[in-house]
Parts: structure tokens; sequence; C-alpha cells
């Protein structure tokens, strides 16, 4: 028998090893198509020079579906050698060198990839225009789109992925060179021991797990309140967070199995045994996998529910930043012109004019001594205007403001602003959005006609203040939103820095469209890489534990009887990394909620039922494939 004739017959005798494999290469290697697709499209060329974070997010996601791609790829490469380590010690066996072994090896791993690189440009080709049209949907632009290919896109996928075949060949040949044939033919039959500690270290450890995850947790309440030590937070929220979940699979799990064995006095049962005790056997030389399982599962959850959450409540977050379709300030001759061009287009509107005290102050209980400057609004005038506010009693205000969160600011209750001759104002309440568009500069302070118009006297002759008029504008068919929005612009100056509130949503739909479009991706692409290293990982297990399942066939167990068995140790193996990954997510996305003045409830709920549901697909696969190995078993 030539080799080439060796190397298709082990292929077609490994395609049970491969197909997964196979297949999420194929996935892996389409998905970097369309994102290579689409980077090099001339919409987002020209998006990508006119904003620099669609730039930035293209690289960055660019570079994270590159190094994910090479983490799978590699471990994926590891137990596949690792299972035929045997195989390889054959050949050294009768005589064949080890240069002729991995030429064979990486033959048959180069036109692996090469069908997976073939196939997955194929599928690439046709599923472009299908993403290309969801991005545009996304971003709300229309288009006419055709079957998009772009001859860079396929330069860099061929670049990308024959780089990642040279890394994974030379992945092969140092596994073989560096391996003794005693190591090979011991490799597939390698155990994972339980490693017996003194009792007392086994439990500081143990609860040293829940105590950094804990530590990781208690310290990320602090990310938002000190903003200036954000990274100096965020790397020891990481650092104790990633080292609490890798003692909590290395020690914690396997301490409390154990103690759990115990109780049991060592009679498990045959359900326990084929769970409980395979996983605990086995579980400490799972920590790295699962620990990276873990962290990525976080990473995928946060990701995919923040962008999420960010996109699913732009129309409501801009809304609360700004209330008022338009708003000029001192522009009356600029409103009529306005009001003149939306009558002569037939869009209905409804208009009113608001008073402001644009004045200097300090917040008293905030230790600062910097005057800043404070927008007054009665609230009368607001809710004459269309806006639903609280009117507050005489003598006290209440403070708005979308960003005070984000920005650190203190917004403690009751505080109080200091203005002229000492003169205070004291702040009852504070609300998370705007009574006037975010544009106009000036901490927005809300009180009564009454109160307004005594703080307008106190301040007549006050240099550092000055009496403002609005002019305000809602629409009351949105379907016109896109006319009026040019309407008003138009009638602008480009230079005075003016937006509305179709614009502003507009650039928001298209920035957290962006996010959510490449977060879908990444998370894609993460939850195959995490979801096949587990599934491989399961395949090898099932395979080291044959001679067990044939034992108890010949024993007269049943298919069914073993099969509950392995089920319980897959809701361990799959549930438990999940549970922690999940776990983490919640109080990162806590962080994050800061980001929007919206609740992120609902598409929090959804982005983790789908990452939920695609993950334990992978459970399914595994338990089939050990249902296969139990029936072949005999």
């Amino acid at each position: 028998m030539n080799t080439q004739k060796l190397i298709f017959r082990s292929m077609r005798k490994n395609i049970n090893m491969y197909y997964l494999y196979f297949f999420a290469m194929i996935i892996s290697i389409s998905l970097y198509y369309i994102f290579s697709t689409l980077q090099n499209d001339q919409m987002i060329i020209e998006m990508n020079q006119a904003s620099m974070n669609f730039s930035t997010s293209f690289q960055v996601a660019g570079i994270l579906l590159i190094l994910i791609t090479i983490v799978f790829t590699m471990y994926a490469t590891t137990i596949f050698i690792r299972r035929r380590s045997q195989e390889i010690g054959l050949y050294q066996l009768i005589g064949l060198s080890k240069a002729w072994v991995a030429r064979v090896f990486i033959t048959e791993h180069a036109v692996l990839g090469l069908c997976a690189l073939g196939i997955g440009l194929m599928v690439g080709t046709v599923l472009s225009r299908l993403f290309m049209l969801l991005f545009m949907n996304m971003i709300g632009l229309e288009t006419v789109i055709g079957l998009p290919f772009s001859g860079m896109a396929v330069i860099q996928t061929l670049i990308v992925f024959t780089c990642l075949i040279i890394l994974t060949s030379l992945q092969i040949i140092w596994t073989i060179y560096r391996s003794t044939l005693l190591q090979l033919f011991q490799a597939s039959h390698k155990k994972e021991e339980v490693v017996k500690q003194p009792n007392i270290v086994s439990i500081f450890l143990g609860i040293m797990g829940f105590v950094l995850i804990g530590f990781g947790y208690y310290m990320s309440t602090f990310i938002v309140e000190h903003a200036d030590m954000l990274m100096f937070l965020m790397i020891i929220v990481l650092a104790s967070t990633i080292l609490g979940t890798y003692l909590l699979f290395h020690t914690t799990i396997s301490w409390l199995f154990n103690t759990f064995r115990k109780k049991k006095n060592g009679h498990l049962g045959l359900y326990h045994s084929l769970s409980v005790a395979s996983f605990m056997h086995r579980i400490k030389g799972h920590a790295n996998s699962l620990t990276l399982i873990t962290v990525l599962s976080a990473m995928t959850i946060t990701m995919i529910s923040l962008s999420y959450s960010l996109y699913y409540s732009t129309e409501k977050d801009v809304r609360l930043a700004m209330p008022f379709d338009f708003a000029l300030e001192n522009m009356q001759e600029e409103a009529e012109q306005i009001s003149f061009q939306l009558d002569e287009a037939n869009i209905a509107y409804e208009t009113d004019q608001l008073e402001a005290i644009r004045f200097e102050g300090t917040w008293v209980n905030q230790g600062s001594t910097l005057d800043r400057a404070f927008m007054l609004f009665s609230a009368e005038q607001l809710v004459h205007a269309g806006l639903d506010v609280e009117i507050p009693e005489t003598g006290e205000a209440i403070h708005y403001n979308t960003r005070a969160i984000i920005e650190g600011n203190d917004i403690s209750l009751p505080k109080s602003i200091e203005y002229k001759d000492a003169s205070q104002i004291v702040v009852t309440e504070f609300k998370l959005e705007n009574v006037m568009n975010y544009r106009f500069y000036g901490e927005q302070i809300v009180v009564s006609e009454e109160t307004f118009r005594s703080i307008e006297n106190h301040l007549q002759e006050e240099e550092t203040s000055e009496l403002v008029s609005f002019n305000i504008f809602q629409l009351v068919d949105k379907e016109s939103a896109e006319a009026a929005s040019t309407i008003f612009l138009s009638s602008l100056d480009p230079d005075a820095f003016i937006t509305d509130f179709y614009s502003a949503y507009e650039e928001s739909r298209q920035t957290f469209g962006l996010l959510i479009f490449i977060a879908g991706l990444l998370g894609l692409v993460f939850i195959l890489s995490t979801g096949s290293i587990l599934y491989f990982k399961q395949m090898t297990e099932a395979e080291q534990e044959t001679s067990h399942y044939r034992t108890l066939r010949q024993l007269g167990f049943q298919v069914n009887d073993i099969l509950r068995g392995i089920i319980r140790k897959q809701v361990f193996v799959y549930v438990i990394p999940l549970v922690v990954g999940l776990v983490h997510a919640a109080f990162a996305l806590n962080v994050g909620s800061v980001l929007m003045a919206t609740s992120m409830v609902t598409p929090i709920i959804i982005s983790m039922t789908v990452y939920i549901v695609i993950y334990l697909l992978f459970a399914l696969f595994t338990i089939g494939y050990y249902k296969r190995i139990v029936k072949c078993a005999l």
C-alpha cells in the first residue's frame, strides 16, 4: 500500500473523529470570510473612514476571531494526536522514521484543512449576502445588495488559514519528535487520578475557590464608583475570578464529591459510579480546560447580552437623553423658518417655547469648589410642553441627568447648589433622564414656577447668569421623522453642533447595530469552540471507558441503565461550567448596566436562552456518541 492510499484510508477510518472538528472548521472559515467580505465592502470602508468606532471595532473583532480559532484548532489537534498516539507508535515500531510519520500526518491534516477551507469559502460566499442584509437592517440602511464577492477577503482568509495549517503542522512535528515509544503507547490509556492531599489543604483550597470568586464579585461593585481606577480594578476582578474558578474545578468540586462519596461509605451504586466517580477522577486533570470554557462562556454571554441590550434599548435611551425631536436655544428666526418648511411639507408637529436660567454654581455637598454651569427649568412649563415631570415643592429641586452614573457623579441626596450670595437650592430627588436635549450644556435642574421666578429675580443683575429661550418641536407623525430631520439640519449652520432626535437615534442605531453584529459573529465562534472542546474531550473519555462498558454489558446491565449514569455525568461536565459562567456574566452585566438608563432584563434573558440552547446541543451530541459506544461495547 503506497503512502497516498494509506492517508485516504486513515481519513476514512477516522471520519467519526473528524466530522465535528471538520464542521466547526468550515463554520469558522465561513464566518471569517463573511467578516472579511464586510470589512472590504465599499460601504463599510466609507463608514470606517467616517467613524473611528467602526474601524476599531472591526480591527479588534478580526484579531479576536483569529485568536479563538487558533486556540480551538491547536487544542483539537492535541486531542486528535493523543487519540492516535498508538498508531504513531506502531509506524515507528515497524521501522518507519519519525520524518515519514510526520509527513503522513501533516499531509492528512493539510488535506482536511484545505477541504474545510474550500467548502468554508463556498459557504461563506453564499451566506455573505444574507449576513450583509442582516447587517444593513441592523444599522438601518436600505440599499440593493447583490451576491458580494471580495478577492481581498479570499486572500485574507487564505493567508490566515494557511498560517493556521502551518502552525498545527509544526505542532504535529513537535509532538512526534519529542515523544518516546513508551509515551505514545501509554498516552491513550492515561488516566486521571484523584490527587490525595492532606484534608486541611483540600478544605483550605476548596474554600479559597469560593472566597476568590466572591472577592472578585465584591470588587466589581466598585468599578462604577471608581472609574478613575478602572484598569486596576479590572485586573483584580479578572485575576481573582479566574484563579477562583480554577481552584473551584481543581479542588473545590473534587473535595465536595469526595465528601459525598464518604457519606455513602463508598457504596455509590451504578448511576453514581458512572457519573460522580468518573467525573471526580478526571476533574483535576480537566481544570484548565473547564476554567477556559467557563471564562469563555462568561465572556461570550456578557458580550452578546450587553451589546444586544444596547441595541435593544437604543430608542428608549436616546429619548431619555433627547426628550424633544428638535430644540433650539435663542434661535427664534431659525425656529420660524423650520416651522414654515414643516408646514410646506405637510408634516404635523407641535411646538412650544421654554424659558431657562443658565447660571454658575457649586455642589455644596460634594466637597468641590469649582463652579459649573446649571440650567434651571420650570416644571409647569415642561408639563405644558408635553413632558411628564413631577412638580417639586417650593424651594426644592429635582436633578435630571442621563449620564450621571456613567460620569461617576455623586447622586446621593439631599444635596445643595450654592450660587449668588451663598444662596442655595436644595435638590431632593434625582432622575436618570433629561428634560432638555443633551446638546445644551449645563446640569438640568427642575423647580416649581414660583421658585423659578424667585431665582430669576435674584439673578437679574448677575453677570454669570442668563435667561435663555428654547424653541422645542415634537413630531406628531413619526413616519416623517427622516424628512423633518433633513429640514431641521438644512436650516442650521453646520458649525452650530446641534442635532435632533432622529439623527442621534440613527447614529446610535448604527453604532450598536455594528456592535451586536460583531458580538454575534464572535459569540458564534466562541460557543462553537467551547462546545467542541468539551465534545472532543468526552469522545476521548468515552473510548477510554469502552472496556468498563463492555464489562457492565457482560454482567447483564442494559444500555439504558448505563446511559442514565452517563447522562448524569454529562450534566456535571456541561452544566457546572455553564452555571458558573452564567453567574460570572450576571455580575459583569450588573456593572455594564450603568451604560443604560432602561432595563436590560429582556435582552439578557433572550441572549442567555439562545446561548444555553446552542451550548446544550453539544451535550446531546455527546450523549449520542456515548450511546453508540455503549451499544458497540459487546
